[in-house]
Formats: C-alpha cells, sequence, structure tokens
C-alpha cells in the first residue's frame, strides 16, 4: 500500500475514532440516547398518525423506524457539518493535512453509528414477526455506499461554503427539517396524490429513504429507486468535493 495512502486511512481513523470519543464522553448512556431520539420521534409519529390521525397502514412503528433511523444519519452529518470546520481550527492551523478528511470522518463516525442502530429494527422485525432477509448481505452494503457519498457531498459542500457564509448554518438546519417533510418517512411514497408522486425523483434522498425502508422491511430493492440514488450520489459528491477544492486554499484566511 502506499505510504501517503496508508497516512491518510490511518488518519481518518484516527479523527474517526476521536469524533466517537467526543459524542458519548462523560455519557454512559450515549448510544442508549442516540437510538432514544429517533425512537421517541416514531412514538409521536405514532400517537399523531396511527392513534388520532388513524392512518390506514400495518406495522407502522417498524415503517417509522425502517425510515427514521437511515434519515437520523442524514440529518444529525448534514446539521454538524456546518460547524465543522471551525469546531476543528485547531488541528486545521496545526497539521498539513486534506482538510476534507475532518467531514470525512465525521460522517463516517454518523456511519458506524446507524450501523449500531440495525440491531434495533431486527428487534421491532421479531416483534411483528417478521425476519432479517439474506438479500441485506448485499443490499446494506450498497445503501451505506450511496448514502455515504451523498452525506459526504453534502457535508463537504455545506462546510465549505459555512467558513465564508455563516449564515448558512441556520438556514441548512430550516432546509433539512423542510427536507424531512418532502421525504416519505412518516408517509408512504403511495399515498402521496399519483399526479404528484414525480416529485419524489426531485428529492435526492426520498429515493435512498424509499430504498433502506424496502430493504429492511420486505428484503428487496427496487432497481430504479437503486439507479437514481446512485446518480444522485454521484452528482452531490462530485459537486461537495468540486466547491471544496475551489474554496480550501481560503480557508486559513477565515479560520
Amino acid at each position: 500500500m502506499n505510504s501517503k495512502l496508508k497516512h491518510y486511512i490511518d488518519l481518518i481513523i484516527v479523527l474517526t475514532h476521536k469524533e466517537m470519543k467526543i459524542r458519548y464522553k462523560s455519557s454512559f448512556l450515549g448510544y442508549i440516547w442516540s437510538v432514544a431520539h429517533p425512537l421517541a420521534f416514531a412514538l409521536v409519529f405514532y400517537i399523531a398518525f396511527k392513534v388520532i390521525m388513524r392512518i390506514n397502514m400495518e406495522d407502522y412503528t417498524l415503517f417509522l423506524i425502517a425510515g427514521l433511523f437511515p434519515w437520523q444519519w442524514f440529518s444529525n452529518s448534514v446539521n454538524t457539518s456546518a460547524g465543522i470546520f471551525l469546531a476543528n481550527a485547531s488541528i486545521i492551523k496545526k497539521l498539513n493535512f486534506p482538510r476534507n478528511i475532518v467531514p470525512l470522518a465525521m460522517v463516517l463516525q454518523d456511519m458506524i453509528h446507524f450501523v449500531f442502530t440495525i440491531p434495533v429494527i431486527i428487534i421491532f422485525l421479531f416483534v411483528y414477526n417478521k425476519t432479517p432477509s439474506l438479500s441485506w448481505l448485499y443490499g446494506i452494503p450498497i445503501l451505506l455506499s450511496i448514502q455515504l457519498l451523498i452525506v459526504y457531498g453534502t457535508s463537504l459542500m455545506v462546510s465549505s461554503l459555512n467558513l465564508f457564509f455563516r449564515d448558512l448554518e441556520r438556514l441548512v438546519a430550516i432546509l433539512v427539517t423542510l427536507l424531512f417533510y418532502f421525504t416519505p418517512i412518516i408517509y408512504s411514497e403511495t399515498m402521496i396524490p399519483e399526479k404528484f408522486r414525480y416529485l419524489i425523483y426531485l428529492n435526492p434522498v426520498a429515493p435512498l429513504i424509499i430504498s433502506w425502508r424496502s430493504v429492511f422491511l420486505s428484503g428487496t430493492l427496487n432497481l430504479f429507486f437503486l439507479i437514481i440514488s446512485t446518480l444522485y450520489a454521484l452528482s452531490v459528491f462530485f459537486l461537495g468535493y468540486g466547491i471544496y477544492k475551489k474554496l480550501s486554499w481560503r480557508f486559513a484566511e477565515v479560520l
């Protein structure tokens, strides 16, 4: 292995480990609280839509967490990315290394946490008399790779631009909240009126979340959604990396 590449990999591992330690520092129930966050939202949405509004959907709790868990990874990473370069200004100024590794470590930390929440989904599957599918062996790695590209590209874009436009952090928080309700998480894509259903394809996160839920609940992958998600992932990644490369030489001026 090229010594330079090995150095970068070691650095990514060290920074990811640092992010994990920061996340769970002085928190005995750190992992439990992180899992409790989407579960609490699932409970609220269950009461609102299943109990009060009586939405006609079987296994609605399972349906909710199958979408909320991967969404939490996206939401946490994108919201945190706005201030990630500022939070690591000290090491960025002292060490000479590719700055894009910093948001990558943060995204990988959130990805690892998401993987650790999959056993919770398995528990709920058994509660509802379902079992994991063998298709998880290839479906989960494929979707992990696609979401990693989307989240990393978005995080690179946001973290780079926020150094020059500090109000972007607040705007991103609003946009992520709006995107949540435009993504079929608390409702099924089949509930969208057919004449508006094409709008799903304009949302880069929607086909991905639908694919996650399809893998978790039925063990299937829709090839069309998979292709759309892959195209979005590549586009977002190259756009984010392009913005980072264009602005990174000025980071020292604003940090």
